[in-house]
């Protein structure tokens, strides 16, 4: 009778026990959940500033616009408002200029970053890794990313005439030394260990920068995109302003140009604002989200996890 009063005593605390950890898993997957939850409205909250704040910016410049055409230091057809000026861009939309040239410079710039990237990605990577290369020809880099890329629109219409070729040619001009330097930045930064890491395993030369430098040195080099790309498509506003006719088609460039021969303030400042705005978009629907990633991956954006 006794053994079996032992046997038995140890049954409550078991129980205790068991229920106690019951009740701190319980704990435990409540506490998570309203972590998950505080990070759900935190992330809600940022999403919503992030898109209230730029819009809120725009519409206290356009009562600053209003205010200061209220003044009447110009006159209207030198200095028109905002209605204005959407009038004149409502005009062009339902004539079909707008769409014809965003297409337009959008195709060219688009076409050309792209060849500037596939062109000074192994450049950065050769000056970034060879030393002797980089004492030869960085300096030269440097040069040309210092040089405004109108410098060489006279060159490129001489070389290719009133063509697309100019264009692109300006666009490449402009990116390519940007994105080569951004590369090499980024590389610069890479910690030591891991190309002896890489070393190690037995990584070929070709592996090491492909697999271990490039990756590590994706900061810089998306630094060196977003100042490629802006970079090429000042450039290519610069191109189409100047080398009007011929095959060039009608770009943005070109319908600021139009503006200005005709004289109309309109047009001109619709063109700017279209200009202005696709470079917003771009650095919003592109560079933005794809830094927001690599930064929250690598855990240096607040309220990234690892």
């Amino acid at each position: 009778m006794e053994s079996k009063v032992a046997d038995l005593a140890p049954a409550p605390a078991a129980e205790a026990a068991r229920a106690t950890a019951e009740d701190n898993d319980e704990l435990r997957a409540l506490e998570a959940g309203l972590d998950e939850l505080q990070a759900e409205k935190t992330s809600s909250r940022r999403d919503w500033g992030r898109a209230l704040l730029p819009l809120g910016a725009v519409v206290l410049l356009l009562l600053a616009w209003h205010l200061l055409v209220s003044l009447d230091l110009k006159r209207r057809d030198l200095l028109p408002g905002p209605l204005d000026v959407f009038t004149s861009l409502g005009g062009l939309w339902g004539e079909g200029l707008v769409q014809e040239s965003v297409g337009t410079s959008l195709q060219r710039a688009l076409v050309g970053f792209a060849v500037s990237v596939a062109v000074g990605t192994p450049l950065g990577l050769l000056l970034g890794q060879v030393r002797t290369v980089r004492r030869a020809f960085g300096p030269l880099v440097s040069g040309l990313q210092v040089l405004p890329s109108v410098a060489w629109v006279p060159a490129a219409i001489i070389w290719f005439g009133l063509t697309d070729a100019t264009a692109y040619f300006v666009v490449l001009m402009g990116a390519i030394p940007s994105i080569v330097n951004g590369l090499v930045a980024g590389i610069d930064q890479i910690p030591p260990q891991y190309r002896r890491v890489g070393q190690v395993l037995g990584a070929s030369r070709l592996e090491l920068a492909l697999l271990v430098v490039l990756p590590a040195a994706l900061p810089g080099f998306l630094a060196g995109l977003k100042q490629g790309w802006a970079f090429s498509w000042r450039s290519l506003m610069a191109a189409e302003i100047i080398a009007v006719g011929g095959t060039m088609g009608f770009g943005l460039g070109s319908l600021l140009d139009q503006g200005r021969t005709l004289s109309d303030m309109g047009i001109v400042m619709s063109a700017v604002l279209v200009i202005l705005a696709v470079g917003i978009l771009v650095e919003l629907l592109v560079f933005g989200p794809v830094e927001r990633r690599l930064l929250r991956g690598r855990g240096l954006l607040e309220g990234s996890t690892r």
